[in-house]
């Protein structure tokens, strides 16, 4: 199954209810990847620009869509990025396709 990145912050509120209340935020992502016949792979909290970095695994781009949507429309983040990853398998076979279209004579255009 491919795999996703998602990247999230959460809003204020959201941090307030996590602290009032602490509960177990890869339990919610699970039932999110299920909802769409994927899984989650790994969930971190993280430093920085995003609060949350989710990997899941999901059937297809429309699945790992609708459930970055349901996420967004939950209303408790303030900024959202879902970003597909390659396996280094997929990479190198990209890589083969790559050379190919070098070797077609591809060429940047030129000013």
């Amino acid at each position: 199954m491919p795999h996703y990145m998602l990247q999230l912050a959460y809003k204020p509120e959201s941090f307030k209810a996590m602290i009032a209340k602490p509960a177990d935020r890869r339990a919610a992502a699970d039932q999110v990847a299920a909802a769409v016949g994927g899984k989650v792979v790994q969930f971190f909290f993280a430093f920085g620009r995003y609060d949350a970095v989710v990997i899941i695994e999901a059937p297809d781009d429309v699945a790992a869509a609708g459930a970055a949507m349901a996420v967004a429309a939950s209303g408790g983040f303030s900024a959202g990025e879902t970003t597909k990853l390659l396996t280094t398998d997929e990479a190198m076979a990209a890589m083969k396709i790559g050379a190919k279209v070098a070797a077609a004579g591809y060429q940047a255009p030129v000013a």
